[in-house]
């Protein structure tokens, strides 16, 4: 079997494919679940044997050269082969088929569903059955392919969007999509040069899930360090080269088992210390604060207040301010400089309500009389990761706000 290069890449030539459709079979990776830490599915992708080994397919569906009609037949033959496989080793288990939405939107005899109702008489749950579609390969009208993935839906058949957070996904598409799975690609967090803009982008993510709905799924996990981040970011599912491979067959279900548990008992250890960790400081904080604003007499202005309080801050703070409960700002902005603290007024009446959190995090203080400590975030002037430390001031609803520097928070473990 001839094969030919594009970008110094091996590919697999189409009419080979075709001439050899009875060396066509499907590799099927596990995806394990976080609650049980066993294999709760499978991906089904295309391989074909070859004369130097087992050589992967996605070049062939991705050649826009080779016809429809080509690619369409070897999904078919692929799916066929991995519906018989599901049902023979295990029905209940998830079966994910990654799909071309717009081959799916050529194919006018609907072969895909139809292949699934034919093996639904054989005894197969269309419930178990995940159509994997790339969002942003989608070219076409996407209300049309909304309608045939409605209609797919009435049949039991699952929804997942593959490879978002790698190239240009499109949230407000997937939203409308609205899968019942999101599998988030985490290969690009091995670039630690884009390491802190990729995570910003997978939180952006998280929370779409969250609001309309879907699952998360994580894949490409290559490390040990990606399965903590799916961990720690409300993976449910877990997929990737670290837990195993592609293999031509199904696994025992409780192959990680031990291990897993093991590894996110690790996870648990070490996200209970660092938390630990956080809220020690944060009882520091307030215990430092409540002390250093006893030893004030009566605020006639808060601009003087807080240039005799940053005395008291000056190790851990680069940034002062006094808020209203609405949150407007009643004092300007005390700014230490080469290690000087200097007043900057016009930010005083500045109106900081439309910040997320703001009003909650507002309230929270008004009913518990205690300060609060923000999460990580990166200051807009500073560009570096910072938190917040707010605290209650007085009985007419006016708060402190203390932005805390990097080197204070590094000192402190609190960087996470």
């Amino acid at each position: 079997m001839e094969r030919r290069k594009k970008g110094g890449v091996l590919l697999v030539d189409a009419l080979d494919v075709m001439s050899n459709l009875d060396q066509v079979l499907p590799y099927y990776q596990a995806i394990f679940s976080a609650d049980e830490h066993t294999v709760i599915g499978y991906e089904a992708v295309g391989r074909i044997q070859t004369e130097q080994g087992i050589q992967g397919l996605a070049s062939f569906f991705r050649d826009e050269s080779v016809p429809e009609e080509y690619r369409i037949e070897v999904d078919n033959l692929i799916l066929t082969k991995a519906l018989q496989m599901h049902l023979e080793t295990d029905p209940s288990a998830l079966l994910f088929i990654n799909r071309n939405a717009n081959l799916l939107m050529q194919d006018e005899e609907d072969s895909f569903l139809n292949q699934l109702l034919a093996y639904e008489k054989q005894g197969l749950d269309l419930k178990n059955i995940v159509l994997e579609i790339r969002e942003q390969d989608f070219t076409g009208d996407l209300n049309q392919l909304l309608h045939l993935l409605t209609y797919y839906r009435t049949y039991g058949v699952q929804l997942a969007i593959n490879k978002v957070g790698a190239g240009m996904s499109n949230l407000e598409r997937i939203s409308l999509l609205s899968p019942d799975i999101l599998k988030v690609d985490l290969s690009s967090l091995r670039q630690t040069a884009m390491l802190q803009s990729y995570q910003d982008v997978l939180y952006s993510i998280s929370l779409l899930a969250r609001r309309i709905g879907a699952t998360l799924l994580y894949e490409d996990i290559d490390a040990f360090y990606q399965l903590q981040y799916a961990w720690r970011n409300g993976g449910r599912y877990y997929q990737g080269d670290y837990l195993q491979r592609f293999m031509p067959s199904f696994l025992h279900a409780d192959i990680l088992k031990d291990r897993l548990r093991k590894e996110c008992h690790e996870f648990i250890v070490h996200e209970k210390r660092k938390l630990e960790n956080i809220y020690a400081l944060t009882e520091r904080l307030r215990s430092r604060i409540s002390t250093a604003m006893a030893k004030q007499k009566k605020i006639e202005s808060f601009n003087k207040w807080l240039m005799t309080l940053s005395e008291e801050v000056t190790d851990c703070s680069f940034r002062l301010y006094v808020c209203d409960e609405d949150g407007f700002q009643k004092s300007g902005n005390l700014v230490k400089e080469n290690g000087q603290w200097e007043l900057v007024p016009e930010y005083e009446q500045k109106n900081w309500s439309w910040r997320p959190y703001f009003l909650a995090n507002i309230m929270q203080m008004r009913f518990e009389k205690k300060g609060r400590l923000s999460d990580l975030y990166t200051d807009i002037d500073t560009g570096e990761m910072v938190r917040t430390f707010s605290f209650p001031i007085d009985d007419d609803q006016h708060y402190l706000f203390i932005d805390l520097s990097h080197e204070f928070l590094y000192e402190q473990d609190a960087l996470f």
